[in-house]
C-alpha cells in the first residue's frame, strides 16, 4: 500500500508541476504578445483556466498526502482521547465514501458530455477528457483515504 501511495504522489506532483508550468507559460506568452504586438493569444485564458483546474484537482490528493487539507478542529477534544484511533479511521472512511460518491457522479457527467459530443467553445476540443480528470482526482483521493482508514500508520502525521 505504501508503494501505491508513493506512486500516486509522484505522478500527481508531476501532473501539477506540468499543469502549473503550462498555466504560467501561456499567460506569460499572452501578456508579452499583447504588449509587443497588441494582440494576445485568443486561447490563452481558457487554456490557463483548464491548467489551473488540473492543479486544483490533483492538489487535493497532494494535500491529503501531506495532511494539510482543511478540516475543522474545534471538536477534537470533545470525546475521550482513547477513541482517537477509531475516530481517525472513521474520518478517513467517511471521506473515502464521500469522495467515491463524487467520483461516481462525475463519471456520469463525463458519460453525458461524451454522448452529447460537447466541446470547449474557444479551444474546440472535446470536454469529456478534461472532465475525466475530475473522476480520476476524486477516485485517487478516495483511494488514499481508504488506505489511511485500513492502515492508519500510513496516514500523514498531522492527521
Amino acid at each position: 500500500m505504501a508503494v501505491l501511495l508513493e506512486w500516486l504522489d509522484r505522478w500527481e506532483r508531476r501532473l501539477c508541476i506540468a499543469a502549473f508550468s503550462v498555466l504560467a507559460a501561456v499567460l506569460i506568452a499572452d501578456v508579452l504578445l499583447r504588449e509587443i504586438t497588441g494582440n494576445g493569444l485568443p486561447w490563452a485564458h481558457q487554456t490557463g483556466v483548464y491548467a489551473n483546474l488540473v492543479v486544483a484537482l490533483f492538489g487535493m490528493g497532494l494535500a491529503t498526502t501531506a495532511g494539510s487539507h482543511l478540516r475543522p478542529r474545534f471538536a477534537d477534544h470533545w470525546l475521550p482521547s482513547s477513541w482517537q484511533p477509531l475516530l481517525l479511521r472513521l474520518g478517513f472512511l467517511v471521506t473515502a465514501l464521500f469522495l467515491s460518491l463524487f467520483a461516481i457522479l462525475a463519471s456520469q457527467l463525463v458519460m453525458e458530455t461524451w454522448q452529447l459530443g460537447e466541446t470547449a467553445t474557444v479551444l474546440r476540443i472535446p470536454l469529456w477528457p478534461l472532465q475525466s480528470l475530475i473522476v480520476i482526482s476524486f477516485a485517487s483521493t478516495a483511494l488514499r483515504n481508504m488506505v489511511f482508514a485500513l492502515q492508519p500508520q500510513l496516514a500523514p502525521e498531522s492527521a
